[in-house]
């Protein structure tokens, strides 16, 4: 997870450009500067270079997708943290032997500590998320207005409608808060691994790591 988590770093940082660069990407920035996402302070970002040489529309269009499908991944990883250290789980049984979903740990620990959910409760989420990877998150050939739109052609939620000053907003938005997603959960990761169990002064609303 945490493997995950920084790659998805790693890729939200080519949709910016580097404040400075050297005089033989100066191209390349021309090429990008003007890209959603490409904005004070920073510009167009890209400290690990994954952009340099003689990149194409092709490539940045592909870490751009990887880039907002991380972002998304990690908005619902931190709703979904915060929303289980506030004591909000599941109604009902976890297993056939009764286990409540509250009676296990939040967070990584409910993964990969001691106490973490059945073995078979795993396989069904790693499942169900192969599942709409394949199937259902993802670009169709052909129906794709911009990188990470998986309408595909059978769902609308009135975008069409949008003039394009909206809808470059709203990509811009769901673009900046990936991006904080993203650090967000890695933050929130990296802090339980690294406080002891017990109630931690850091994240008062969140309470007890469990």
């Amino acid at each position: 997870m945490k493997t995950a988590v920084l790659a998805s770093l790693v890729a939200t940082a080519a949709a910016f450009a580097p404040a400075k660069q050297a005089s033989t990407s100066t191209a390349l920035n021309n090429a990008f500067e003007s890209e959603l996402g490409a904005q004070p302070p920073l510009g167009f970002f890209d400290p690990f270079g994954l952009l340099s040489g003689d990149a194409t529309e092709e490539r940045f269009e592909r870490l751009r997708y990887v880039e907002i499908k991380h972002g998304r991944i990690c908005m619902l990883a931190f709703l979904g943290q915060i929303t289980t250290r506030a004591g909000i789980h599941l109604p009902g049984s976890i297993n056939y032997a009764g286990d409540s979903f509250d009676s296990y740990p939040n967070g990584v620990a409910a993964v990969f500590g001691e106490n973490h959910i059945p073995t078979a409760g795993i396989v069904q989420i790693i499942s169900t998320i192969g599942i709409l990877e394949c199937a259902f998150m993802r670009e169709v050939p052909g129906f794709a207005e911009f990188p990470g739109d998986f309408r595909n052609g059978y769902i609308d939620f009135g975008w069409d409608d949008f003039d394009e000053e909206t809808k470059l907003q709203k990509r811009a938005i769901e673009l900046n808060n990936g991006r904080a997603a993203m650090m967000g959960i890695l933050g929130l990761m990296v802090h339980e691994l690294i406080i002891p169990l017990g109630y931690d002064p850091a994240l008062p609303i969140i309470g007890h790591l469990q």
